[in-house]
């Protein structure tokens, strides 16, 4: 799964990374995010395809269908075995392919002798470079929000140790693989075999436990992606 994560670094930052070479529309700037607690149901900066072209704009996280608004809350994430073919996510597969630009995230692991008692962990690439999360996303053109925009990570299985911290993670491209993400074809298969074999493999990752005021979605301080000592 993927409930928290952070974007600290800025756009410019990100996209030199990922594309020096490609022009990105819309009003992004080289200022640090600082956004360290990055929680569902908030705008976030994510890079997508627009009628101009590849576009960078503050999008809310969660999305569902106009078939099932109000009967759940919008889900955030998307299961790669299911997201392809199933009929929830119909309306965004494959046209919404979109990317969010992220440091790491969060999981919360329970305590084997107190359930209620859960230690936060923070989950990054070993080499501290920015992660490319898939996602699907709706955004209608224009300078206003609009009440169906949104988008959702797309998750796979954890394998190896990052079992022990969830079964879920999200789906991590390596930068070369994020860019073929965002310029196949639309209606090429292509996409779904990134989906299903390019995800960063778990030997990329490491991961450890940080403080627990990181479940006050209010704390946005460096210090929340510290180790404990």
């Amino acid at each position: 799964m993927c409930g928290r994560f952070v974007q600290y670094q800025s756009m410019s930052d990100y996209l030199e990374v990922l594309a020096p070479d490609r022009v990105v529309m819309s009003g992004y700037d080289n200022q640090p995010k600082g956004r360290y607690n990055v929680a569902p149901g908030t705008r976030v900066s994510i890079l997508h395809g627009g009628n101009e072209g590849l576009r960078i704009d503050p999008v809310h996280w969660g999305w569902a269908p106009f078939w099932a608004k109000g009967k759940r809350p919008d889900p955030i994430n998307a299961r790669v075995e299911t997201v392809t073919a199933g009929r929830f996510f119909k309306q965004l597969w494959p046209k919404g392919r979109a990317l969010v630009m992220a440091d790491g995230w969060y999981e919360w692991v329970k305590d084997s002798d107190d359930p209620k008692k859960k230690q936060p962990y923070f989950i990054r690439l070993k080499c501290q470079e920015p992660m490319f999360l898939a996602a699907l996303a709706e955004v209608h053109p224009g300078l206003e929000p609009h009440e169906g925009d949104g988008f959702v990570i797309v998750t796979a299985a954890s394998d190896q140790g990052m079992v022990d911290i969830h079964d879920r993670r999200p789906v991590v491209f390596k930068y070369q693989h994020a860019r073929e993400w965002m310029e196949s074809d639309p209606d090429s298969v292509e996409a779904e075999g990134l989906l299903l074999k390019c995800c960063q493999p778990t030997e990329d990752f490491e991961w450890f436990p940080i403080s627990k005021i990181v479940g006050n979605v209010k704390n946005h301080r460096p210090e929340l992606i510290k180790p404990l000592v």
